[in-house]
């Protein structure tokens, strides 16, 4: 950051005054709240966030120093508002692959139509397009999920959110837009994946990890000798000799 964009030490300063006023009025409000979901708590946690997280900008902006503040993100669920017996759920997925192997997508694809009389229209599994709609409508989701190295499909972020209901939606109801009517204060309980995760555990664990590395190698080389018994073990669609293909895991 330029000299001229950088915060003054008096900003610096005045951000810190209203962190210590935020937390004085975070302080008073629990001390007089009235339950425990009382609006006024929650309002001044907000503040309270808010405040710390500006002056936490500007102390690094100006002096390239930190707080041990651990912000919550825009992403933090609410406080839960549904029904304490809930009588229908519903479970959102999301999860995000890339294509790492094209090849192998299409290869599969081909298996599929090849084995399949209703099959779309010959060279559905000539592009990537066309290979993910067959692969997907073959497959469930899950096993896809489970088996996506097989399909040339690289693992990305996935969440999982179950959510409480009053009743079932009528058959057909959000079909056309499944996931804009969802409110966050009905969210019962969420589970996320992400590489993030990974790579914190990882920077904690670098020290002994040398061991650890040279057994999961070693259990990967006798995964790799394991083959799905539906898959050409020799050769591919094209003639060619076809490449191992990684067991489940």
């Amino acid at each position: 950051m330029s000299d001229a964009a950088q915060p003054t030490a008096a900003e610096v300063r005045a951000a810190a005054e209203a962190v210590k006023t935020a937390l004085d009025r975070h302080l008073a409000a629990v001390e007089r709240r009235s339950g425990e979901e009382d609006p006024a708590v929650y309002d001044a946690f907000n503040e309270l966030a808010a405040a710390a997280e500006a002056y936490d900008e500007l102390l690094y902006d100006r002096y390239d120093e930190v707080t041990p503040f651990e912000i919550p993100g825009e992403d933090t669920l609410p406080p839960y508002t549904g029904p304490e017996e809930p009588s229908a759920l519903s479970v959102l997925i999301r999860r995000d692959y890339a294509v790492a192997e094209p090849q192998r997508l299409m290869a599969q694809a081909r298996r599929v139509e090849a084995a399949d009389e209703d099959a779309p229209g010959a060279g559905a599994s000539g592009t990537v397009h066309g290979a993910l709609g067959l692969l997907f409508g073959e497959f469930e989701p899950d096993e896809i999920a489970s088996r996506h190295k097989e399909f040339g499909l690289e693992e990305g972020d996935s969440t999982l959110w179950v959510t409480a209901a009053d009743e079932s939606a009528e058959p057909g109801e959000w079909l056309e837009a499944p996931f804009e009517q969802v409110d966050p204060e009905r969210v019962v309980c969420r589970f996320d994946v992400s590489a993030v995760f990974d790579e914190e555990f990882d920077d904690g664990d670098e020290e002994d990890g040398g061991e650890d590395a040279a057994d999961l190698a070693d259990l990967d080389e006798d995964l790799d000798t394991e083959l799905d018994p539906d898959l050409d073990p020799d050769l591919d669609e094209d003639g060619e000799p076809a490449r191992r293909l990684e067991a489940d895991r």
